[in-house]
């Protein structure tokens, strides 16, 4: 049994972050250390790499298992944890964000992205439940299903379905079902839990040559490369930078709410505005070309935030260009180590 008097005298804080190598978790991991959080990573590096965590790795707060979260995990069998005294303390907080997230690589990891999504999730929650921890759950905009083009939708909005035998349904259909499955708990276990759906993030350490727009247009452009357009000229999208995301993230879970909460920015942007002032940040010669539309590469709902706005008192403050020369300044300085691998 834990000794929750002892844990509350020396308020030992023990956080869990499944796929905490990846981009937002590495960031969360980061924040968490810097809030005297014991933190425990727990990744496969499918999605994701040791280069994300790489500096954190010598800081005596921070632990990271490698470990496929389909699987379950015991965290008191982990030799590596000992110092944290997990038997004594327990853990106080799990964040889950273990689904590979990958754009041109997406065939390659739709069953690991069926597993992460159902078994991925129970066992996280069971880890939580374990230790009657408080839980949050990293969803996806792509929960709110068909919508009408340039919709900004709210979280009671459930009208939109998915076609579970769509080419993206290990994604789209695993992350409601993931909800589902984090409500259930809730409900039935009394488990404090939080669901967050996250709309397009960007930020340092995306992986490049993925799709994924920004970093890639990032990288061309201080090349003198032409910047590939795969949404097509009338792309629109909201853009939220990674540490915003973060700070509302761990807003939310020091509150009693549960969510649902939508996390972005309701400014929108034409993909081709962003690429332009990419270029113009670095100072680039590149000019823009279109290519092929990719599967996992879609426009996406936008986000109405004014629940989260009300409620936890969130709303993003980092600018686009702000975030951009950020980002910019990181990938120029790292682009050799930002590569996917599924052979780590």
């Amino acid at each position: 049994m834990l000794n929750t008097n002892t844990n509350e005298k020396k308020k030992v804080k023990n956080a869990v972050v499944f796929g905490g190598a990846g981009f937002i978790g590495s960031h969360l991991c980061e924040r968490l250390l810097e809030k005297s959080y014991n933190v425990i990573c727990i990744d496969n590096f499918i999605s994701s790499g040791q280069n994300n965590i790489t500096h954190l790795l010598r800081l005596p707060k921070f632990e990271f298992i490698r470990h496929d979260i389909s699987e379950p995990i015991d965290l008191e069998a982990k030799k590596d944890l000992t110092k944290f005294q997990i038997n004594v303390f327990g853990v106080q907080e799990v964040y889950n964000l273990s689904c590979p997230t990958s754009i041109k690589n997406f065939e390659k990891v739709k069953i690991e992205t069926c597993l992460a999504n159902a078994y991925g999730t129970k066992n996280s929650l069971d880890v939580a439940m374990k230790y009657r921890a408080k839980f949050m759950h990293f969803s996806s905009q792509v929960v709110y299903g068909n919508f009408e083009k340039g919709e900004f939708v709210k979280e009671d909005f459930f009208q939109g379905v998915t076609n579970q035998l769509d080419p993206r349904a290990c994604y789209d259909e695993g992350k409601r079902y993931a909800e589902t499955l984090v409500d259930v708990y809730r409900e039935v276990h009394k488990l404090d839990t939080k669901i967050l759906r996250i709309f397009r993030t960007y930020g340092p350490r995306m992986l490049l040559d993925d799709g994924q727009m920004i970093p890639d247009f990032i990288v061309n452009a201080l090349e003198g490369k032409d910047l590939t357009m795969n949404g097509g000229d009338d792309f629109q999208t909201s853009l939220i930078y990674v540490s915003d995301i973060v700070e509302g993230a761990m807003k939310l879970m020091r509150t009693k709410n549960n969510g649902p909460f939508n996390l972005g920015s309701p400014e929108i942007y034409k993909i081709t505005d962003v690429a332009n002032k990419i270029i113009e940040l670095t100072e680039s010669k590149s000019k823009l070309k279109f290519g092929e539309k990719l599967l996992f590469l879609r426009e996406g709902a936008f986000p109405d935030i004014t629940k989260v706005k009300d409620e936890i008192g969130w709303f993003p403050l980092v600018t686009l260009e702000d975030g951009l020369r950020k980002t910019i300044e990181y990938t120029e300085a790292h682009k050799n180590l930002l590569v996917f691998r599924t052979d780590v």
